[in-house]
């Protein structure tokens, strides 16, 4: 009679033991929800910095090329010439 109780009771303290570390241990269920947290404030944050490099990227490329395109447009509309430049126009 004493060895019929003895598997179910074993097996009812290897759940509570499984139970135990499911809801307290290493990676346990609350560990899981708040690592999933940060990951998300992290994912929001990178898509931020992201966003803020993309536009410096762009500002830095405008001031690189923008000058040039600027100066073509004062030549072309305005006559714009530089020191010791000869501006020649030929009339169509």
């Amino acid at each position: 009679m004493r060895s019929r109780f003895v598997v179910p009771v074993v097996l009812a303290i290897l759940l509570a033991l499984l139970q135990f570390q499911l809801w307290t241990g290493r990676g346990s269920v609350p560990e899981t929800s708040a690592l999933e947290r940060k990951l998300a404030v992290q994912k929001e944050a990178n898509a931020k910095a992201q966003a803020a490099n993309e536009r410096l990227t762009s500002e830095v490329k405008d001031l690189q090329e923008g000058m040039e395109m600027v100066e073509e447009r004062a030549r072309q509309e305005l006559g714009m010439v530089k020191p010791n430049e000869v501006l020649v126009q030929i009339a169509k």
